[in-house]
């Protein structure tokens, strides 16, 4: 994985045991995976709403995101839900999770939407 900077502290304990067990104490991940991830799910929840007669986003009243690393995915999610919501403001339930479902997933979107009439 050369996109991953692998560190060790280099003045403690733990460099030989990282070069005796071969590990490193902390990775380093590149900027804009999270970013990449919420604009595919974005795209996704536009595509599936779509496929079955919605607007997107514009018919979305209440969504949930489940997020690893909080802090970092509120950046991107903020600005992203004001792009592309700017008529209304939906329910927002914000939830800080250690893992989701596959390993390198960071973001889970989860929707509720409103078919009006026709």
């Amino acid at each position: 994985m050369s996109s991953l900077t692998y560190t060790t502290d280099p003045t403690g304990p733990g460099q030989q045991a990282s070069e005796t067990y071969h590990y490193s104490q902390s990775v380093i991940l590149p900027s804009g995976i999270v970013k990449s991830q919420i604009d595919l799910a974005f795209a996704n929840v536009d595509r599936v709403l779509q496929s079955h007669g919605l607007r997107g986003w514009e018919d979305v009243y209440l969504w949930r995101s489940y997020a690893v690393g909080m802090d970092e995915a509120m950046q991107y999610l903020v600005p992203k839900i004001r792009e592309r919501v700017p008529a209304h403001r939906p329910v927002w339930t914000a939830l800080s999770v250690p893992r989701l479902g596959l390993e390198k997933m960071l973001i889970e979107i989860e929707v509720e939407a409103f078919a009006p009439l026709k």
